[in-house]
C-alpha cells in the first residue's frame, strides 16, 4: 500500500442540539460540562466527514446521539488534523475528545 492511500482517515466533530442534555447517560458522561458550551460528538472515519455525517443522519452505522441530535459538522475543530493514518486517527479521536472536555464542552464518543 502506498503512503497516500494509508492517509485517508479523518477525525470529525458534530455539533449536537442542546436537547441532548436531557439524556441522563449523556449528562453522566459529562460531569464537568460548563453551562453554555457546545455539545458535540467526536468520531473517526475512513470516509469523508460530510459523507459520514450524512450516514449518521440516515441511520446507517449511526450513533443515536448524532442521528437524533446532530446539527452540523464543526470543521474548524478538526480540519487541521486530516487526513491521517488509521492509528493516528484512533489516537486523535480520543485526544480531541479529551481536549474539548477540558474546555468545558459536552462530549460523546463511541
Amino acid at each position: 500500500m502506498n503512503r497516500r492511500s494509508e492517509q485517508h482517515y479523518h477525525v470529525y466533530v458534530v455539533q449536537l442540539d442542546d436537547t441532548v442534555w436531557n439524556n441522563a447517560r449523556f449528562r453522566r458522561c459529562n460531569p464537568d460540562y460548563v453551562l453554555g458550551m457546545p455539545f458535540v460528538y467526536v468520531g473517526m472515519t475512513g470516509l469523508d466527514p460530510d459523507v459520514r455525517f450524512d450516514r449518521h443522519k440516515a441511520g446507517i452505522q449511526a450513533n443515536a446521539f448524532v442521528r437524533e441530535h446532530g446539527l452540523r459538522l464543526l470543521p474548524q475543530l478538526y480540519e487541521v488534523f486530516n487526513p491521517m493514518p488509521y492509528r493516528a486517527a484512533c489516537e486523535m479521536e480520543v485526544e480531541l475528545g479529551i481536549a474539548l472536555r477540558e474546555k468545558g464542552y459536552g462530549v460523546w464518543q463511541a
